[in-house]
Order: structure tokens, then sequence, then C-alpha cells
């Protein structure tokens, strides 16, 4: 059966839709999606939970809990029953009394009380992207609340392609211009460059032996050419691919943690739980860099028996660990070598925070958290 739409909701809907359509940023078009959800329906509480790979919650914005409610909790939802259902099945459900529902669980300790329910999956290209919560209308959530919420759950689906189809054309573009450049200095200016040190080569050759002076001048200009030719063949090399424009960063960080570990034997067990579409470019390097610094003195120096790397996040923070159940140290007596002056400083002029927390005796963790 169709249902109709009232004029005044209609232009409702269409209004969020465009502005939810018009976010720049991934967090911001989340957020945008959930609260225009809300004020559409008149519900008290909102929610947009974002699935892993596996199905999984692995981010969860809710909108509407005061900030000492969501502190009193220890953990958001895990979309289990009721959420589950709506992962498994890729459909909307709506109730008036969500704990009736066959599949439900309850909820967390700490979370708001909640009866009336709608719960929309959120698709991006052909597969479910998320799912959009809503609960606690007064009346009950109507058919037409249904169709107003599955419409704007088509709207932030495709924003979220639209973003991540700019994102890879803005990655190919700087991809390209960063090959058309290293292209362009080993084509031309080097080769340049070499032709003209060949040449100043064979008139030091030519030099009668008792103008040293011209020898030794035309001599440092061969080799101060050397050493440009050698400086720009490293800059050539450093113009590879950045993390970010590989093919995975979780792929990226899996091998580089099986290059480091292989010498050793101890298991290194890496937990990559942060959609990569919520880490900026310009971070991919630096969680490469920490993770890379850490795990060596990990592997180094500790006596570990296992050491533990963590990737996760949400739209607001990314946060990254290596943890280890070595013989640890005290930091502020760190010896020289380790790295972790280094890494502070990369961190925090990324505008992230660093910490070492590591003892004798129990082991080590290093974290650094960057905010999105």
């Amino acid at each position: 059966m169709t249902r109709r739409l009232t004029p005044e909701r209609i232009a409702g809907l269409v209004e969020g839709a465009a502005s939810v359509a018009g976010q720049v940023e991934l967090s911001g078009l989340l957020r945008s999606t959930v609260e225009i959800a809300m004020e559409l329906t008149g519900a008290r509480y909102g929610a947009l939970g974002v699935l892993g790979e596996q199905g999984n919650l692995v981010h969860f914005i809710p909108v509407g809990m005061d900030d000492e409610t969501v502190a009193a909790m220890p953990h958001f939802p895990k979309g289990l029953g009721v959420l589950g259902t709506i992962t498994r099945a890729e459909r909307t459900i709506r109730v008036d009394d969500v704990a009736s529902h066959p599949d439900a669980v309850g909820f967390p300790e700490g979370h708001p009380p909640m009866r009336t329910f709608l719960g929309v999956p959120v698709r991006v290209g052909d597969r479910v992207y998320g799912n959009l919560y809503l609960a606690e209308k007064e009346e009950g959530f109507t058919e037409e609340d249904e169709t107003l919420v599955e419409f704007l759950a088509v709207t932030a689906g495709s924003a979220v392609s639209t973003l991540r189809l700019q994102e890879r054309l803005r990655r190919a573009a700087l991809l390209e211009d960063r090959e058309r450049i290293a292209r362009d200095l080993h084509d031309s200016i080097i080769q340049d460059l070499f032709a003209v040190g060949l040449s100043l080569q064979a008139q030091v050759n030519r030099i009668d032996p008792v103008q040293d002076d011209v020898r030794r001048r035309l001599d440092e200009a061969v080799e101060k050419l050397d050493e440009t030719i050698s400086a720009l063949r490293r800059y050539i090399f450093d113009l590879r691919p950045p993390v970010w424009a590989r093919p995975s960063l979780r792929q990226e960080l899996a091998d580089l943690v099986g290059h480091l570990a292989g010498p050793y034997e101890v298991p290194v067990d890496l937990d990559f739980s942060c959609p990569p579409d919520l880490i900026p470019p310009h971070l991919g390097d630096e969680l490469i860099a920490v993770v890379k610094e850490a795990l060596s003195n990990a592997l180094r120096h500790s006596g570990a028996q296992d050491i533990d790397v963590r990737v996760d996040g949400d739209p607001s923070r990314l946060a990254v660990s290596v943890a280890d159940n070595g013989s640890g140290f005290d930091p502020a007596r760190v010896r020289r070598g380790m790295g972790l002056a280094n890494m502070a400083t990369r961190v925090r002029a990324a505008g992230g925070s660093f910490t070492v927390d590591s003892a004798a005796g129990r082991g080590t963790v290093v974290r650094a958290s960057f905010p999105l």
C-alpha cells in the first residue's frame, strides 16, 4: 500500500535531505542525518550505528542523551538484539514497545529507558553501511514516519557514496600529479644535470696539470652536481603513493606488523576496528609511524610474550595503541635510541596526544590519539 505524505512533511524531508546531501565531512553527515530524522519524526532519541566488515557495530553516534548519561554508560549498544536483527534482515523495524520484540536483549547499564522504536538500514551501494535508530516518540512511530526516514536513509547513503567518490578522485588527482612530477624530474632535469656533469668531467681531463686551481674548482662543481642528482633521486623515491592512497590502510598495517615481527618468535595481534573512511589522509602516515616505532621497541627491548596493536576511533577521534607484557621501564629514565621523544613530537605536531604507560615488571602501553 502506498503511504502518502502531507505537503508539509514532504517539504521538511526535502529540506532535510538537502542539508544531509550538502555535508562535506563524513562525521558531520552522519550526525546531521540523525538530527534531521529526529526532527522529522519527533523522536526524543536518535543514533546511527556504523557497521564493520563483519556486520558488527564499530561506531555509534548518539543524539539526544546528555553528557552525564553518556558518561555513566560503560559502553554503547553493541548491535545485538533488535539492532542485530535490522543488520541481519537488512530491513526496517518499527515497534511500539522494543522490549516486547522477540529479539530484544535489554539495554546497556545506564542506558535511558525506551519503548517506541524505529530502525532503518542505511545502504551505500550494494551493502548496508549502518543503521539509523530512533526512539521515544510519545504516541509511537507511524507508517508516514517510516517512509520519511527510509527516504532520508537513501539520501544519507548516497551522500556517503558521493563523499567517498570525491575523496577517491582527489587522491587520484594528487597521485597522478606526484607521478608526473617524479617522471619530469627523472626524464628531464636529472638527465640534463647528468649531461652537464659529464661535460664538466671531460673538461677537467683536458686541463693542463699546472692549472690546479681551475681543476679543483671544476672537481668541486662535478661533486656538487653528483650530490644534487643523488638528492633528486631520493626525492623521486619519496614521491611514492602516500599510505592513504594505497589499496588498504588495514593491509598496510598488517604488512608492517608481519615484516617487523618476522624475525621474532613473539605473537603480535592486530585489531583494526576503525572504518578507513574515518581516517583523513594526513593521519595515515602518522598512524603508520607510531606503530612502526612502538612495535619495533617492543620487539627489540621488552622481552614480551605477547604484543597487541589496536586501531580504533569514532567520528571525533582516532586512537592507536601498542601494548606488550614485557619487562617494562621507567619512562622518566628511558634509554636513548627508543625514539619515544621523536614519536611524541611527531604526534603532537599533528595535533594529537601521546602517552607512555610503563613500569618495571608490568609491560608497556604506547598510546596516540588524534582529533578528527
